[in-house]
Parts: C-alpha cells; structure tokens; sequence
C-alpha cells in the first residue's frame, strides 16, 4: 500500500511541476509575441476589412498592423570599448502594441509610446551589443540596405531568451519610412484565449487574402518538446508503481500459499472459481484503492507546499526564476486509473492461481 502512495505521490507531484513549468514557459514566450499573426499575401498598405472583421470577432481584444524585417544593429565603439554587433529581427509597431503584448507595465507604456528616432531591444541582444538606454545604435535594414541612427528607449524581457536576444522594436511609420513605402506585412493579433488562435485564424483567412500564423505553429518544436518531457518523466515515475504491483502480487502469492487448505475446504463446500477469484482481486483493489488515496493526499500536500513555497531555479538558463504548480484534473484521473488498473493486474496472476487449487488433492 505504501509503495503505491509513494508512486501516486511522486508521480502528480511531477506532473504538477511539469505542468507549472510548460505554463510559465508559454506565458513568458507569449509576453512578447502575439497569439496570431495574419501576413498578407500581396504587399499592401493597412487593409480596413481585415481591420472591420478583426474589430468584430468576439475572442480578439486587440489587434495592430506591423512591419517585419531583419536588420544589422551596431553601437560604436566609446573609449575604452570596443563596438557591438547584432542581427535582430525589426518590428515596425503602433501605439497599440502595448495591447497586443503582454509585458509589464513600464515596459508596455515606454512600448506604446515610442518616438520616430528610438528602438526598443530584448534584454539579451541589449547585453550582446553592450546598449543602454540612451545610447545611439546605428541600423542597417536588411530589405534597402539603408542606414539610420536610433536612440535606445528602454529594454524589454519576455523571459524568453529566444525572443529577448532577436526582437527590436521600433516605430511602424520609421521602418516604413526606411523601407520607402507605406506597406505593412500584416496585423498582430491578441485574443481572449490563446488556445483558439487556430481556428481564429483559419476563420480569418478563408475570406480575406492573409495566411495565418497561430503561436502553437510558431513555436510549435518547443511545444513538441515540453510534451515529450512530461511523457518522458510520466513514464520513469510510473516505473515506481509499476514496481509498487509487483508487491501487491507478491503479498497475494504468500497469502495463497498460507491460505492453500482454507481455499480447498470452501472450493469443497461449493465455492466456485470465480468466487476464490474475486476473493483476492477485491483484497488487492482494497490495497490499490488505500494506497492510491493516500498517495493522491500526499501528492496534492507536496503541490500545495510547492505552490505556497515555490521551488528555486536559475532564470538565466529556464527563463523563469521560480518553479510554478499546476494541477490537472485530467492528470489526477489518468493517474489513478492506471494505478487501479495496474493493481488489478497485480491481483490476477495469484488470484487465478488461487483458483486453481484442487481441492481433492489438498485435503487428502
């Protein structure tokens, strides 16, 4: 019994931190990325029908058009320090970005109210090129090979280091401007809930010419990844349980063997072999079913403890400096039902033996 509420126990707790940990690494990722992102298929200037029908969808709660490109960002070198140099990916974006991302609150009004000449940089590609807030950055865009100066407003961190070392942001009208037209490459998309990204973006498009580009594609090998780790760690912790059975059965087995005559006296007095059978299926569901209880008790303690007192972890290497609990009825339900059912395995094999025992034989 106790081996079983071990293994219940370790098993949601892990599955909790799991669960917690994929949650805030989504949460970091989606504060400096939009939900949906619909890119035209033709360049174009802003588009007042994808505008009207954004405006009508119910699950959008804001949306802004922007501008893409990849540019080369170097700051000079200063007495004493050489120059920085970095790629970054350009986001041309309008007051209403603070809207569509979710970044904290500074980050978001220094976010919306950028000037024509400043640029907003992640926290890494900031450290990368050795930028503070202030300091002159020249820009190359990657599209015209035109040159500009811009002044660094502030820095941002999504708590992502993917995104905090490759997004800028600057004005959209500035990267028009160094791009030579008035063309957008489409609008960035928020939504009451980010899991209906998809369909909100199939609906879009199938009646106006844009593509649609859900955050679940864009990231879509991390999402991959966070899922093959929660199976990866469901399955080893599960090995515990699995091991927990086999003492049941073998706890089944002794009793089987000290019970040998008992069983052949009432196989003699009727008994039947289904009745022997169920005799010891309903003792081994009877230790399953306390230990399941008493895991699924200490489990949820060990999450509640977490949850009051979070475990501690280096933000610089998991984004995140604290490790989140997050408990699913789904995984409480799938747990226990493979702790009953591998219980009730356990229980077949002496059961089965158990029925099989001649009683002729034993009471001669």
């Amino acid at each position: 019994m106790l081996g079983i509420a071990v293994g219940v126990m370790v098993l949601i707790a892990a599955l909790s931190l799991t669960n917690g940990f994929t949650g805030a690494l989504i949460d970091a990722t989606l504060r400096a990325s939009p939900h949906l992102s619909l890119t035209r298929f033709s360049p174009g200037g802003q588009d007042p029908q994808m505008a009207q029908a954004l405006r009508g969808n119910p699950e959008v709660t804001a949306f802004m058009p922007f501008l893409a490109d990849k540019g080369l960002l170097t700051r000079p070198a200063s007495q004493g320090r050489s120059a920085g140099l970095d790629f970054a990916t350009l986001f041309g974006v309008t007051s209403q970005a603070g809207q569509v991302l979710a970044l904290p609150p500074d980050e978001t009004d220094l976010l919306s109210h950028l000037q024509p000449d400043e640029v907003m940089l992640g926290s890494a590609l900031a450290q990368s090129l050795g930028a503070y807030q202030g300091q002159e950055l020249r820009v190359l865009v990657g599209s015209t090979q035109r040159r500009s100066t811009f002044k660094v407003a502030g820095v941002f961190r999504s708590g992502n280091y993917l995104i905090d070392s490759a997004y800028a942001f600057v004005p959209l009208a500035t990267l028009q401007g160094l791009q030579g037209r008035q063309d957008i490459t489409g609008y960035q998309v928020r939504l009451r809930n980010p899991d209906l990204a998809p369909q909100v973006g199939d609906q879009l498009s199938r009646t106006l010419p844009y593509s649609s580009l859900p955050w679940q594609n864009l990231y879509g090998s991390l999402l991959d990844q966070l899922k093959l780790q929660k199976q990866v760690i469901a399955f080893v912790v599960f090995l515990i349980v699995i091991v927990a059975a086999f003492g049941i059965a073998n706890v089944l087995t002794l009793t089987v063997f000290e019970k040998t005559q008992e069983i052949a006296i009432l196989r003699a007095m009727g008994a039947s072999r289904p009745h022997i059978i169920w005799a010891f299926v309903w003792q081994g569901l009877a230790l399953g079913a306390a230990g399941l209880l008493l895991g699924n008790l200490l489990g949820l303690g060990i999450s509640l403890y977490f949850t009051w007192r979070p475990f501690q972890i280096p933000g610089d290497l998991y984004f995140i400096t604290s490790l989140p609990v997050q408990v699913r009825l789904g995984d409480l339900l799938w747990v226990n039902a493979l702790g009953i059912g591998t219980t009730l395995l356990a229980a077949l094999l002496p059961a089965r033996r158990a029925a099989g025992i001649e009683p002729a034989r034993i009471i001669r």
